[in-house]
């Protein structure tokens, strides 16, 4: 038996995740908040990185609103102006400015006030295709997480990377390569994975 190449599994992950209907997806994006509430690592956060909902991707929307209501800081990846290829994490308000980027999602305006550092961050939530039991991540291809979240790995930084998708995003195993950041969770609307080791 063959085994799936990985645009074939990201179109079939992808086709998996946009089939959901209206319905499913306002009920997993109020089942994250919950998830994430019961996690210790949230509850303590005061920094957070999130990302706007494309592609059927599940929606951090209700949950960016909790973390306002909270007093939690919330940053958005913003492509990096000057590093092709990378993000940097800008922080979003009910009222920032927003531009679209060259994939046409909204980004909000980078200034130096808003910038935060990798390392200060205490969660970064990450979007994915499909995700495996042993936390490892498939995203849409362009690599911009693996490298913006190479010092996590390389410099043994705090932050928890966790990746959020639906529970109809996994599968048994992924091929993974060396460039891959491994998931520190992955909380899906029915269930919180969690791969202490890392």
């Amino acid at each position: 038996m063959s085994v799936p190449s990985p645009n074939h599994l990201r179109q079939y992950y992808r086709a998996a995740r946009t089939a959901l209907s209206t319905q499913q997806q306002q009920m997993a994006a109020r089942d994250l908040v919950k998830q994430c509430m019961s996690l210790p690592a949230f509850q303590q956060a005061e920094r957070i990185a999130v990302y706007l909902a494309n592609d059927g991707e599940l929606s951090p929307n209700e949950l960016i609103t909790h973390c306002w209501l909270e007093g939690k800081a919330v940053y958005l990846p913003v492509l990096h102006p000057f590093t092709a290829g990378n993000l940097v994490f800008v922080q979003y308000h009910p009222d920032s400015s927003m531009l679209a980027n060259k994939y046409g999602i909204a980004e909000p305006r980078v200034s130096s006030a808003s910038l935060c550092p990798l390392p200060l961050l205490d969660i970064v939530f990450t979007p994915l295709v499909a995700f495996d039991n042993a936390g490892n991540r498939m995203g849409m291809g362009g690599g911009y997480y693996d490298r913006t979240l190479r010092p996590v790995v390389r410099d043994q930084l705090k932050v928890q990377v966790i990746g959020l998708a639906h529970d109809c995003q996994q599968c048994d195993a992924l091929p993974v390569q060396p460039w891959d950041i491994p998931m520190h969770k992955i909380i899906t609307p029915g269930k919180i994975f969690h791969f202490q080791s890392r």
